[in-house]
């Protein structure tokens, strides 16, 4: 099924984004640098004026835009914050985004809020929530969203499913795209003990809308390898790999590098996004 959405002014193109952060706000701003599409938080322009809303004007005149949010807490057992959603509404009204994302997780309860995408047991009734919340959200905003899967540093031992069974069934009961980030896929494989390709076996790939890449840290001494996305590095050999694999399987889709901390000069961006470009168009898709 193809994912539908609203017209908007510039579609994301099949090609490699990168995630745009205020470190490099003028620097793109000076220089509009030949980047296929920008990634933007959205919860960074919910203001209707400053700085960053004169930025996203700027920016929607030249490129297509993505608007990646890290807030709506779609998984949370308290209802999804009405401002938090009437404000996201706002933005998309004005943007025009050619894709709208959020993250298959909770981060609030009893509003209290906390600086993390908490993972979901994977059962049946939380299933049947984040199904609820996400055709709220697509009803609301009037389009299809997509849905990223985690990464997540405990697992809950009730869970019925697997993390792409749970993401398959998400988005055939709700209409959502997947928003596949490759390299949370490889942190919860090692940090989990399951085999990455069993997770891009179980996606349904036309459903897939975007891929994410980034870096991960190491940690060692633990009784056991684990792995931190940490977003401060470059993508790991074996992240480029299984992007590799998952564009053979499901063919070329609109790709974002992140970098959220110890950014270093965007020219490294550019580099990243360079090498994905490379492996997006080099690979032909082959059946699953």
């Amino acid at each position: 099924m193809p994912l539908s959405h609203t017209s908007c002014v510039r579609p994301v193109p099949t090609a490699v984004g990168i995630g745009l952060r205020a470190p490099h706000h003028d620097h793109v701003m000076a220089q509009r640098p030949a980047v296929p599409f920008f990634e933007l938080h959205s919860e960074n322009f919910f203001a209707a004026g400053g700085p960053n809303r004169e930025l996203l004007d700027a920016l929607r005149t030249d490129y297509p835009l993505s608007l990646h949010g890290v807030g709506l807490s779609l998984g949370a057992a308290d209802a999804l914050d009405a401002d938090h959603l009437a404000q996201l509404r706002a933005l998309v009204a004005h943007v025009e985004p050619g894709l709208v994302s959020e993250h298959v997780c909770w981060g609030a309860v009893d509003g209290r809020h906390y600086n993390d995408l908490l993972p979901l047991p994977y059962t049946e009734e939380a299933l049947a929530l984040m199904t609820q919340r996400v055709q709220q959200v697509q009803e609301m905003l009037g389009r299809t969203i997509l849905v990223e899967n985690v990464s997540s540093y405990i697992h809950f031992t009730h869970s019925t499913l697997r993390e792409w069974e749970f993401l398959a069934e998400l988005s055939r009961r709700s209409g959502c795209g997947l928003l596949l980030d490759v390299n949370n896929v490889y942190v919860n494989s090692v940090n989990h003990g399951f085999d990455p390709l069993d997770f891009l076996d179980g996606v349904p790939g036309e459903r897939v809308g975007e891929m994410h890449l980034a870096g991960f840290t190491r940690k060692q001494g633990l009784g056991g390898e684990l792995l931190i996305d940490s977003h401060n590095r470059r993508v790991d050999d074996a992240v480029w790999d299984l992007y590799v694999t998952a564009v053979r399987r499901f063919g070329p889709k609109p790709t974002l590098i992140e970098w959220d901390q110890d950014l270093p000069d965007f020219a490294v961006l550019e580099d990243e996004a360079r090498i994905a470009t490379e492996h997006l168009h080099a690979r032909a898709a082959v059946p699953a």
